[in-house]
């Protein structure tokens, strides 16, 4: 019975820790909008499942405004291949003579994925977000954007591609978390071998509204498996041509986890 007992517990501490590192394997790797760069991959987050972003972004605009901004977010896997969201961005803007904070909007968001990468296809998704026009530094009238999310694996390296149109007045679009007329973004991302840590490149280009020139930025950035649950990311910002920020530094913490009483079969 004690050789019994024993070989029940190494059986249970070699399958926490297998499942441990699956999670970690899975979590990492999955890049959200805006974290830690533009550019996010075509997965939701598992069924039935939360996760709580934490992040804070510094700028420095051309003219030598500073802009902080935190954006908490929360995503749930509300059906199989789909998530729904909630984000809250808060901001303050240093324009030199004061600083001005607040709620910079209301954002609402959902993601689906279409399919699973195949040998010939990349995985499909497509994004919806509404954005409200709620608290001091928000837009001054509601607005949509569609995105289609592409992303293509060959290994450990993986490679993505943006494309989004907003709609929607555009008489006084804020510089603090705006819906843009149109964005597309192409990232790449290298996972490091037998490291939960994941390297990543992107180039975008937006413009705000119709008719006013294109911005061009650069960023990387990288995550890291901190514990089975928690993610960290870093990403670095530097605009290449009109619109967009002289420098901007993202740092965020994301935490996965599930609620017992939302799962089938689950109790309180």
């Amino acid at each position: 019975m004690r050789m019994l007992r024993t070989a029940a517990a190494v059986a249970g501490l070699l399958q926490y820790s297998l499942a441990s590192r699956g999670w970690a394997q899975i979590d990492y790797r999955n890049l959200d909008d805006d974290r830690p760069v533009l550019t996010e991959d075509a997965y939701p987050v598992e069924r039935y499942a939360f996760e709580l972003l934490v992040p804070y972004r510094f700028e420095v605009e051309a003219g030598g405004d500073e802009l902080h901004t935190a954006v908490p977010e929360l995503a749930f896997g509300l059906i199989r291949n789909g998530q729904v969201g909630l984000k809250l961005p808060l901001a303050a803007v240093d324009e030199g003579t004061g600083t001005d904070w607040g709620l910079a909007g209301v954002r609402i968001f959902g993601l689906y994925n279409f399919n699973t990468e195949a040998q010939a296809l990349p995985a499909v998704s497509l994004r919806g977000d509404a954005s409200f026009p709620v608290g001091s530094l928000a837009e001054d009238a509601a607005r949509l954007a569609l995105k289609a999310i592409l992303t293509r694996s060959w290994g450990r390296l993986r490679t993505h591609l943006n494309a989004s149109r907003g709609f929607g007045s555009e008489d006084a679009l804020s510089s603090v978390e705006p819906v843009p007329r149109w964005r597309a973004s192409f990232a790449v991302d290298w996972t490091l071998f037998r490291s939960s840590m994941l390297l990543i490149a992107e180039v975008a280009t937006t413009q705000l509204i119709d008719r006013a020139p294109s911005g061009v930025t650069a960023s990387t950035g990288g995550r890291w498996q901190w514990t089975p649950t928690l993610v960290l990311d870093l990403g670095l910002t530097r605009r290449l041509s009109h619109d967009g920020p002289d420098f901007a530094l993202t740092v965020a913490v994301s935490h996965a986890f599930g609620i017992r009483s939302l799962m089938p079969g689950g109790s309180r």
